[in-house]
């Protein structure tokens, strides 16, 4: 499934301008996914027309894909039915998100709807609700999934409960998102706002490193942006990630030397199949390198989890293998080049047998 990136507006608690301009500058860095809260809507249908069909015109010149979230209060309010979606249709969205599920019939009736547009359900419960609308023959091509953001500090779902979740719809094929939270954004669809990460272990994270996470897990497609607006520098450090790499931030050494930077970041990585718990290895470095002279340095103290080591000349055949550290030890062998940075040494947990990594200073 292709990855892809997006952000977040709130029509009824922002300034159109501040929405256009943020729509631009996100789609000139290639976030390509809108999704858009419909669940304030008060001002009746004509009202709401008006103020959507605007923005998500623009976005759709923009190249966005655009998500509606709704609910059985939105259709109520603006006096639409279920079995009509062609008001959505006419805001030129692309798909609706249903906060609230049915019966499983009624989800798998919407995905017929004569305009493709996407229904998108809720992927925050560890039910067999997908199981039961696949049941009844959907369109599976229209059915996407869309994890849950949590204003509330506290709030968020716990990793092992998202993997679970997530791979019910991984397993049947759909495509999936989640969201990710700006340090920086203060709008959302309430008048709390902790952040809107889906993942409480991602509130207080590094933006980049929480959209590192989620593509890791491969159990994600699309990363959003769950509140507004996110600064600049969010918008380009989430936009600067390869959602199909995993790629490690190393803070180096002062003593770290040319030829070590160079094997760390001009080489693509893979661990080696005959894993060990002590250290992932990247044993193609050293075949490559074997006759580059290494002196020892920083080899004289215990290593620690997420240190980045490389055989020194003392190493022998071993000479110039990079290594992560996974256990402590201690190996005068080894010379300490660099660190991966705190925040994302739980990446570390997707080091596995035959696995392809980066690693990058600029990240």
């Amino acid at each position: 499934m292709k990855r892809e990136i997006g952000i977040s507006i709130y029509p009824d608690h922002s300034d159109p301008k501040k929405d256009e301009e943020y729509l631009k500058k996100a789609a000139s860095l290639g976030f390509s996914r809108l999704f858009m809260s419909m669940l304030e809507v008060s001002d009746g249908k004509k009202a709401v027309e008006a103020k959507f069909k605007k923005i998500i015109a623009l976005a759709s010149d923009l190249g966005f894909e655009t998500i509606l979230d709704i609910s059985p209060a939105v259709f109520n309010e603006l006096e639409i039915s279920y079995d009509d979606l062609s008001f959505f249709k006419e805001l030129g969205a692309d798909g609706i998100r249903l906060d609230e599920g049915f019966d499983g019939n009624k989800e798998a009736l919407l995905s017929y709807n004569p305009y493709n547009l996407a229904i998108e359900l809720n992927m925050s419960n560890d039910v067999k609700y997908l199981d039961n609308i696949l049941s009844y023959e959907a369109n599976e091509p229209y059915i996407y999934g869309c994890h849950n953001f949590y204003p509330q500090r506290g709030s968020g779902l716990p990793y092992e409960f998202f993997v679970k979740c997530s791979k019910r719809f991984k397993k049947a094929g759909i495509k999936t998102a989640a969201f990710i939270t700006s340090q920086q954004a203060s709008g959302g669809p309430w008048d709390v706002n902790d952040g809107l990460p889906t993942l409480e272990m991602h509130r207080d994270l590094p933006i980049e490193v929480q959209a590192k996470h989620l593509f890791a897990t491969n159990l994600i497609d699309t990363v959003i942006i769950g509140n507004a607006y996110a600064s600049d520098d969010e918008l380009n450090a989430v936009a600067n990630i390869d959602p199909y790499r995993l790629t490690y931030s190393i803070d180096y050494l002062e003593k770290a030397s040319p030829l070590e930077k160079e094997i760390c970041q001009d080489n693509m990585h893979m661990r080696r199949g005959d894993i060990t718990d002590l250290t992932a290895r990247s044993t193609q470095v050293r075949v490559k390198y074997h006759d580059r002279k290494n002196p020892p340095h920083d080899n004289d103290h215990e290593f620690s989890r997420g240190d980045v080591v490389i055989g020194n000349d003392d190493f022998g055949k071993y000479k110039n293998e990079l290594q992560i550290v996974l256990k402590p030890h201690k190996d005068s062998r080894k010379n300490l080049v660099g660190k991966i940075r705190p925040e994302e040494l739980p990446l570390l947990e997707f080091l596995t047998p035959w696995k392809k990594f980066w690693l990058s200073d600029n990240q």
